[in-house]
């Protein structure tokens, strides 16, 4: 994956447990996670955020595959039932508030926040990346909402324009959510929309839909305090600390 697919994911919303614990408001809930794509069978998963943890299943080929990522410990563990066995893989820890930083998200480049403004009234933090691609100089720009973390205005290097506008309030699943429309502006005079819906309560927004019918939204969302339990592995389960072949890697992510 190249520096600058990574600058464009980081200018996207992200709607998986790997990153829901970056909520600032920490509350603890479940709800279902469901990604629907165009001539695609549904794909639901479900998602547990804990006060330090968030844990996600999800069912491949029959079999239940459980992820757990300890926000505090920079580890995340990958659990599979069937095996009864579970493989732990280690990240750098950040310290977690409420800064966003892509330089801490994006390797390999200079990245540098040149400062604040205020877009619509909006309270931003201005970065600059810059990254070579195949010996070519790659600068984007992003204003980054201090409240909600999303990329209000963004340059990219072959000169696109994206900017994030908060159409209105809407109920959406019964939570209160803020509905933004995200418009991509290219040289070629082409353009697209994207849209979000943030949920004001739980600090983070709960569906995304993308061009071409994509579609990511948190559904069934409760709120409530998370078992323990439910972020710790089974002690009878076994340690997978290396893989001899690609068959039992084959195997072990069924």
């Amino acid at each position: 994956m190249t520096v600058l697919t990574k600058i464009l994911q980081f200018a996207c919303i992200i709607l998986v447990s790997g990153q829901v614990y970056a909520a600032t408001k920490q509350t603890e809930f479940s709800a279902d996670a469901v990604i629907t794509m165009p001539n695609v069978p549904t794909r639901v998963s479900k998602l547990y955020v804990g006060k330090d943890a968030v844990r996600r299943e999800s069912s491949s080929n029959g079999q239940m595959i459980i992820e757990i990522v300890y926000k505090n410990e920079g580890k995340a563990v990958l659990i599979n039932e069937h095996l009864r066995s579970y493989r732990e893989n280690t990240f750098d820890l950040k310290k977690q508030n409420n800064d966003i930083n892509p330089c801490e998200q994006i390797k390999n480049a200079i990245c540098e926040k040149l400062g604040n403004e205020t877009i619509d009234g909006m309270k931003t933090e201005k970065w600059q990346i810059i990254s070579n691609e195949n010996g070519r100089k790659m600068r984007t720009l992003h204003w980054v909402d201090t409240k909600r973390k999303l990329a209000l205005r963004e340059f990219f290097p072959d000169g696109s324009v994206a900017e994030l506008k908060r159409i209105k309030k809407e109920k959406l699943n019964g939570r209160n959510t803020e509905k933004w429309r995200r418009e991509l502006n290219r040289p070629d005079g082409s353009s697209n929309d994207s849209y979000q819906w943030y949920d004001t309560g739980l600090g983070i927004a709960i569906r995304e839909e993308l061009p071409g019918g994509f579609i990511r939204e948190l559904k069934n969302i409760k709120i409530a305090n998370q078992p323990a339990s439910l972020f710790k592995v089974p002690e009878d389960y076994r340690k997978i600390e290396e893989y001899k072949n690609t068959s039992q890697i084959q195997q072990y992510k069924r």
